[in-house]
């Protein structure tokens, strides 16, 4: 395919890649039988929607897409047991992960129980101490004590674990991959077991808590009992769902989409706290959940105490909420002194090696709470999966992090069933692992073999996909309103991104932390504000008055201030016009 406007080496060194001839084609007939501006429908066709579904889908509605939860397996057992556990009043703990998801998911039980005056116990584990997932002195401890443990985000792997909580029923609502055989306890309900059709597995573990409500709520409603308002609940879904890089397809569309209008009624004290001490003056959006919000929420389990994120969510009372939304606020300010020296080290020696399809590094004393997340930034750097390993004592605890299309949770479990991982495993866009040290190499070149399988490292950093092509006159609020429509983007649904051609710079200053604020012309009426965050050092600062006209990329997003709304451009790359 030639290269879009013919920009083969733009300014940042990438090759543009436009629509293809056939999605052109069918975005030109569903603009004209749907009634859509062609920029919509390019949006929509390369989502994969055809033109009968095209309102459907701007328009998604949660009844229409949400799931009967009796299509999990053990869904029946588990809600049956819960409202057992409600009816008795009986003693019930939750063992939850450290991180957003395992949070928001124990925030859902512990708020759905509360209505009902139970006050379950929330245990999660010491990231540096105990490690993921249950272990067996806590389980013990925990069954000693409780007639119900409830593990959320965690426990498919579990058998020895859950073997230890002798004589307390166990229910694991969790989503990473399932192995050959389940733990010996009441309920292993999870889209990701070896035994389900897998059509639900786009589902993170709170969507798993939240279909388990639906069916208890249900249940309750049948025997004439009401039970909590579970639409009152989609904010943290929403968070868990975004933060937890799920795919924003099917149903986990509408739950964010919801979840944010919820959350923008600020009924939840902590996230209420935690938005206004983070700066949030508008209405939420997945950049805010996944930027924003879930790093702060994540702050406990990586660097501070590992439940403040959970016990954050789930509080009712706004003076807690204050008190420990301040808490970890501070701990994510440390998470990121921590995180800026591990990143520094893990991308020079990735960066290293050749290019391959799997970007990896290890370092002795790297805090292990951080390594998730500079996972991440190697991902987004050099677009590829990536993992980074903290390395002590012999022993490396890591994490990895993928790109769309490349299913990393099950590579990393089938090198630990071959035995060069002590442990791992997870999901398609996240995984974790423990390795021996002297292990380490030949687990990372066995570990990429199976990603360049899967395509990894097909598509470089040098490429950079555009949705089609605008005149500045045409990115108006209606337009990028109607855009927006086809959101929320996030996971494997990425915001639109658009050129426009032959434009000159009309004003360029430096504003904030390094960041450039631009204004360009077409010499035809056509005026685009522009912003490139960070890049008052970088190759786009070349885009001054007097420089020339370019081609230039990047996301639309309405920019509101002093009461006024003005279309403003993203600006992500630039190219002189003309360049062939």
């Amino acid at each position: 395919m030639p290269a879009f406007l013919d920009v083969s080496d733009s300014l940042t060194g990438r090759r543009w890649i436009g629509p293809s001839l056939e999605e052109d084609r069918l975005a030109e007939a569903m603009a004209r039988d749907a009634r859509l501006d062609r920029a919509v429908a390019l949006t929509l066709v390369r989502r994969g929607v055809g033109p009968d579904q095209a309102q459907g889908f701007l328009d998604p509605k949660l009844r229409d897409l949400l799931p009967d939860p009796l299509t999990l397996r053990d869904m029946a057992l588990a809600a049956d047991r819960l409202l057992q556990a409600v009816d008795r009043r009986e003693r019930v703990a939750i063992f939850a992960d450290y991180d957003v998801d395992g949070g928001a998911s124990a925030a859902l039980l512990l708020v759905w129980l509360r209505h009902f005056g139970l006050r379950a116990t929330l245990y999660i584990p010491d990231r540096i101490e105990e490690g993921y997932g249950p272990n067996e002195p806590a389980m013990a401890r925990l069954a000693s004590a409780h007639d119900l443990i409830l593990c959320v985000d965690c426990g498919t792997l579990s058998h020895g674990p859950i073997d230890a909580a002798a004589g307390c029923d166990v229910v694991v609502l969790d989503h990473h991959l399932g192995g050959e055989t389940l733990p010996a306890c009441l309920a292993v309900v999870n889209p990701n077991r070896q035994d389900e059709t897998g059509d639900l597995g786009h589902l993170c573990a709170a969507g798993v808590v939240f279909l388990l409500l639906v069916e208890a709520n249900r249940r309750l409603k049948a025997d004439g009992r009401q039970g909590p308002d579970l639409m009152a609940l989609l904010d943290l879904v929403a968070l868990a769902t975004v933060a937890d890089v799920a795919p924003l397809t099917g149903v986990n569309r509408a739950l964010v989409r919801q979840g944010l209008v919820v959350m923008g009624q600020r009924k939840r004290p902590g996230i209420a706290a935690l938005s206004d001490i983070a700066g949030l003056s508008t209405a939420p959006t997945c950049h805010h959940l996944g930027y924003v919000l879930g790093p702060r929420v994540n702050a406990g389990g990586r660097v501070g105490k590992a439940d403040l994120g959970a016990r954050l969510l789930a509080t009712d009372d706004p003076h807690e909420a204050q008190a420990l939304a301040e808490l970890l606020h501070a701990h994510n300010a440390e998470r990121r002194e921590i995180e800026a020296g591990v990143q520094a080290a893990a991308l020079a020696q990735a960066e290293s090696r050749a290019d391959g399809p799997l970007a990896w590094a290890a370092g002795e004393g790297w805090h292990p709470g951080v390594v998730g997340i500079v996972a991440a930034r190697l991902k987004e750097a050099l677009n590829r999966p990536s993992v980074v390993i903290a390395l002590d004592g012999g022993i490396g605890k890591g994490s990895a992090r993928s790109v769309p299309g490349v299913d990393i949770g099950a590579a990393i479990q089938r090198v630990a069933a071959e035995g060069l991982l002590l442990r791992g495993g997870g999901h398609r866009m996240a995984a974790g692992l423990t390795v021996e040290q002297d292990k380490l190499a030949p687990a990372m070149a066995r570990l990429a073999e199976l990603l360049a399988r899967q395509g990894a490292g097909a598509t470089g950093p040098r490429d950079l996909s555009l949705d089609g092509l605008l005149m500045p006159k045409a990115a108006q609020p209606p337009l990028v309103e109607t855009i927006e429509r086809a959101g929320p983007f996030g996971a494997a649904a990425p915001s639109p991104r658009f050129a426009f051609s032959d434009l000159a710079v009309s004003m360029q200053r430096i504003v904030g932390n390094g960041h450039l604020k631009l204004a360009f012309t077409d010499g035809m009426g056509g005026r685009l504000d522009a912003i490139a965050f960070g890049a008052a050092e970088g190759p786009l600062a070349k885009l001054h008055p007097g420089a020339g006209r370019f081609h230039v990329a990047g996301r639309l997003e309405i920019n509101t201030w002093q009461g006024r709304r003005n279309v403003q451009l993203l600006l992500e790359d630039a190219a002189p016009a003309g360049r062939r």
